[in-house]
């Protein structure tokens, strides 16, 4: 009997620890000290009036304690146990739980469409709005200026579009090979650290290598950065390349990015940047890019603009179709009576140069490049592929000005270039600089 009474008095004691501090585990645990076969609880039971009964009073309790033991499998038993509070915070955490697998899933679908390369876009971030809603019927015909302010010069970016999280994103090539919507996030952090890399490889569609003396050196074709190097540190990146005019690089794309990366660079603040490029039915070349921008941290103050540039060459005739090209006839009539004529002055030992084109240096380049980096413009030295945008040692202007550093061995378009000293700088000529034996800075040229 003693020892029946002490494996009673254990399990009624260990209901407390297995089924958890509820009304119905204590009291029954309170019942298994009170039938411990101990000398004090026998004293306790002898003070009753009659201790007989106490074998029936423990057979009551412990099935009345036994009803109110809580099902562990049954989670109707236990909700009233719950406070309304408690039952809102488990449904906020399912909740989060539900979004962040949610969340993992689309980072995992951008990262299979983003080149290794690219940093893939924020857990935190929603995938960016890639729909093209510019119409060519709202932008006008080519004037004579390089780019056309859009939607009053306002970005139509969405609010979730807005991070201070710099990322990057770049759309598929279609069908056809053409680069589509591309989107980034541009901090510091994004900025490439080193010389950008060779990207000769690259063919974008409508890709031709061609020149004209009447264009700004010479190659009427760039590889456009959509993100220009100086913001993103891509390079031979298939997405983020279009063929596009020395024209539309230089004159219509440069400034705005120039005018991003000073800003990032000046305040560490982001800057929401998206490049459009507008390709019209099943043509292989951009009429032009659509460039949106809005800084992120005082909503616009700093960087706010919506611009189209157009992708034409002033003196030629492209077909979008295909990228081919041609001279406009007249200005292949003047230029024709000109090289007569400068034939005619050179017989008769008169000084005339007889390139129109070799004064044409790179001074628009140097004129926007407000930092070391030439952003989109395609620098590479090469000429056999055609990505040239600055004349070489053989094509280089005597009278084209460049600056010198007080040491190293290349020169430059500007004179702050790096970390040269500007007041230690000198001016002289690109003939005289490579008479010298230095070589062209491939930052800032």
């Amino acid at each position: 009997m003693k020892i029946f009474n002490w494996i009673f008095s254990v399990f009624c004691i260990l209901c407390l620890p297995i089924y958890g501090f509820h009304v119905g585990p204590v009291l029954m645990c309170l019942l298994g000290i009170l039938s411990l076969p101990i000398d004090p609880m026998k004293e306790l039971w002898g003070n009753l009036p009659k201790p007989k009964l106490r074998p029936l009073i423990i057979g009551i309790l412990f099935v009345v304690f036994c009803c109110m033991i809580p099902t562990r499998t049954t989670q109707p038993d236990i909700a009233g146990e719950i406070s309304t509070e408690t039952e809102t915070q488990l449904a906020e955490i399912e909740t989060e739980t539900q979004e962040t697998e949610t969340q993992e899933v689309l980072v995992t679908e951008t990262e299979s469409e983003v080149p290794t390369e690219v940093e893939s876009v924020a857990a935190t971030q929603t995938q960016p709005s890639t729909e093209i809603t510019l119409s060519m019927d709202s932008i006008p015909a080519y004037s004579g200026e390089p780019y056309v302010a859009v939607n009053d010069n306002v970005p139509e970016f969405r609010d979730s579009d807005l991070s201070t999280s710099s990322y990057e994103y770049y759309s598929d090539l279609d069908e056809l090979g053409r680069c589509g919507v591309v989107y980034a996030c541009i901090g510091t952090d994004l900025m490439p650290t080193e010389e950008r890399g060779n990207i000769g490889s690259v063919k974008p569609t409508g890709w031709h290598t061609v020149k004209y003396d009447v264009v700004d050196g010479n190659y009427l074709y760039n590889r456009c950065h959509l993100i220009g190097y100086q913001l993103s540190g891509e390079n031979a990146n298939t997405k983020n390349l279009i063929t596009g005019t020395r024209y539309l690089n230089v004159e219509g794309m440069l400034p705005f990015e120039n005018m991003v990366a000073d800003y990032v660079k000046e305040t560490n603040n982001h800057v929401m940047y998206r490049v459009s490029p507008i390709f019209e039915e099943n043509n292989l070349l951009a009429s032009g890019v659509q460039i949106e921008a809005k800084s992120v941290e005082d909503n616009g103050a700093g960087i706010l603009f919506n611009v189209y540039c157009y992708n034409v060459q002033p003196d030629i005739e492209i077909d979008y179709t295909t990228g081919d090209s041609s001279l406009i006839a007249a200005v292949a009539t003047d230029q024709s009576h000109a090289s007569t004529s400068s034939n005619e002055s050179a017989t008769s030992n008169e000084s005339v140069s007889t390139n129109a084109s070799a004064t044409a240096g790179n001074s628009t380049v140097s004129g926007n490049s407000g930092n070391s980096d030439s952003g989109s413009t395609d620098s590479s030295s090469s000429s056999s592929d055609g990505s040239s945008v600055s004349n070489d040692a053989s094509g280089g202007s005597s009278t084209l000005m460049v600056w010198k550093s007080a040491t190293g061995d290349k020169y430059h378009s500007i004179n702050n270039c790096g970390r040269m000293n500007p007041n230690s700088a000198t001016q002289i000529t690109e003939e005289q600089a490579i008479n010298q034996g230095l070589g062209k800075c491939s930052k800032c040229w």
